[in-house]
């Protein structure tokens, strides 16, 4: 659980999948007030390999959670410039 210091928010996430029989798309798309950003990732099954949606599924929902999460970091280094007024690289 969660400690709420002044107050909750809440982050609205959604998660897309279309697939045919050897590849997987998603797209995730992450809702904040007003604002909106999406992430996409995809998942292809090799030949060889058996079918398993579900693998697919995991994959391409992976890819595009990692996506989102790289456009969050990107929004948050824009934010701190715009007020900072200067270039800034996030540790960690």
């Amino acid at each position: 659980m969660l400690k709420v210091i002044d107050e909750n928010k809440v982050w609205n996430l959604e998660i897309s999948i279309g697939e045919n029989a050897d590849e997987t798309e998603a797209q995730a798309k992450l809702r904040i007030d007003e604002h909106e950003m999406t992430g996409w990732g995809r998942a292809r099954r090799n030949p060889a390999d058996p079918e398993r949606p579900r693998v697919g599924e995991e994959l391409a929902v992976a890819r595009a959670l990692s996506d989102l999460s790289h456009r969050l970091v990107d929004a948050a280094v824009a934010d701190i410039e715009t007020f900072a007024g200067r270039p800034v690289h996030l540790q960690g």
